[in-house]
């Protein structure tokens, strides 16, 4: 069987299958499988409530999630009304969930209380209704919320919150076209078909959830192995005897898994039918990437993208080994950019430079934010991304750090990827995070925070050692503090900010 064409909205990639093989097995959960007929009939249900609500184009549903068949339902019927799907994960504190409610103006909020205790707590303080779906509860529908019309309302999918390096709240505003379009390029560049059954935990409240793992697997036919949260013994008995034939997710999971593997004393995953291993959505360094690699026995996929975009704007060629940590080469649909940021000029292979991009995914712009969206869009369309990478010789491109976190240390230019490479390749250390802090005099200090694997102890002298070795003096750190466990955010990201306001406090 042929997959789909892909459509020009998300519910269409879904409808097609379910025309077309409606028995189909779509989601494996934990606590049952989920065929495409029966999904539908969540879809229509939550598709009529809705509506009762209100809801209509151009409005927003805001989601507090975690992964379950619910808020797989809740994301296409809200397509299929011309509504937009606001997603935020249910870890988020009050405060953030307050703040992201206030931007979207939403019509109504689900929270998915069935499958997320902290979904349930969100939905306490909001006055909840029960919903039609058990796993669901929903707000007061809200009569005073504005709908966005014109070419916006038919354009726009689904709305991702960034808080980015200031701590504000940003709506990404994700469109029909430029998320189905990357379901056909990721499902082409993993060969992903109908047979593949994909682990599904990164949540489908950021891009690389739902757009990667979800948008993509309903495009090619693909069942979703779901969970709603990371959990390691889970992921390696599916990985030894669920069939999960591919395996995604961020820097972070992966030494995390790492890290549990260390715990057991094993060095090597049984995955018999894994045969596509990629990470994203965070740096790379050399040294994860290598023990990865000898655990799982086959390459590590790489790629490049961000919420401002819909999917990955560059990625690794299936099968290939490489010895850097380039992220690939740029795919269909894209166009990047590595020019100074001071002059927009561009750099040939080889100097570093921002990172600017357009193309089919690029959003139309942040939600009701004109000021913040011409912050970062520049002549001819090109949306600077505040990312510093570089060209390989072979046009690959490499990704090395953010504009923002570049340290200047002495007057040089200081490169936290470049630090934390050197830093993660000393055996003791699983991953670390280095930023700069003010000293005066547009000087910063070089500040390192470690995380050590499981049984180590830190050598700092031995250590220290090791940096002379592969750091010129400016680049070495003045400090390195160790952690029981660096701060993330729900999708994976270290939080540097909060790293400095603990140095503060």
């Amino acid at each position: 069987m042929s997959p789909p064409a892909t459509g020009t909205r998300l519910h269409t990639l879904f409808d097609t299958w379910l025309v077309r093989d409606p028995q189909r097995v779509l989601l494996r959960c934990a606590d049952g499988d989920v065929t495409i007929a029966a999904l539908g009939a969540m879809v229509d249900v939550l598709q009529a409530e809705l509506r009762a609500d209100g809801v209509g184009p151009g409005d927003r549903v805001l989601i507090i999630a975690e992964n379950c068949p619910a808020h797989v339902a809740l994301i296409l019927a809200i397509s299929r009304l011309g509504a937009w799907s606001c997603g935020v994960n249910a870890r988020m504190a009050p405060g953030e969930l307050a703040a992201f409610l206030a931007k979207a103006d939403a019509r109504v909020a689900y929270f998915t209380s069935g499958v997320s205790a902290a979904a349930a707590a969100h939905a306490e303080r909001h006055h909840p209704r029960s919903s039609v779906l058990p796993d669901l509860q929903r707000s007061a529908a809200r009569p005073e919320a504005v709908a966005e019309t014109g070419v916006l309302a038919a354009q726009v999918a689904a709305i991702i919150f960034t808080s980015g390096t200031t701590g504000t709240p940003k709506g990404v505003l994700m469109t029909h076209d430029g998320v189905t379009h990357f379901a056909r390029v990721s499902a082409q560049s993993r060969a992903l078909g109908p047979d593949d059954r994909v682990y599904a935990y990164l949540p489908m409240t950021h891009i690389f959830g739902l757009g990667t793992v979800l948008m993509a697997s309903l495009h090619a036919g693909a069942s979703l192995v779901m969970r709603s949260q990371f959990d390691p013994d889970d992921l390696l008995q599916s990985l030894a005897t669920q069939g999960v034939t591919q395996l995604q997710g961020p820097p972070t999971l992966f030494a995390r898994l790492l890290a549990h593997l260390e715990q057991q004393g094993r060095s090597r995953v049984d995955a018999p039918h894994l045969r596509y291993l990629y990470t994203g959505a965070g740096p790379l360094d050399l040294a994860l990437k290598r023990r990865i690699e000898a655990a799982f026995g086959q390459p590590l996929q790489h790629g490049y993208g961000l919420s401002e975009y819909a999917g990955s704007t560059a990625l690794t060629r299936r099968g290939e080994w490489r010895e850097d940590t380039a992220a690939g080469f740029v795919v269909d649909g894209a166009e990047l950019r590595v020019v100074d940021p001071a002059t927009g000029g561009t750099l040939p292979a080889g100097e570093r430079g921002e990172i600017w991009m357009r193309g089919r995914g690029l959003m139309p712009g942040y939600f009701r934010d004109p000021e913040a969206t011409a912050a970062v869009m520049r002549e001819g369309g090109w949306y600077a991304s505040g990312d510093l990478g570089e060209w390989a010789p072979d046009g690959a491109i490499r990704v090395v750090g953010r504009l923002k976190e570049m340290i200047i240390r002495s007057g040089f230019n200081v490169y936290p990827g470049e630090v934390e490479a050197a830093l993660n390749a000393w055996p003791a250390i699983a991953r670390s995070a280095v930023v700069g802090r003010p000293e005066g005099d547009g000087n910063e200090e070089v500040l390192a925070f470690v995380e050590l694997r499981h049984g180590a102890v830190l050598d700092e002298a031995a250590l220290r050692a090791h940096l002379r070795d592969a750091l010129a003096p400016y680049k070495r750190p003045a400090r390195v503090q160790v952690m029981a466990e660096l701060p993330m955010t729900a999708s994976g990201k270290i939080l540097k900010r909060a790293l400095l306001r603990g140095l503060d406090a």
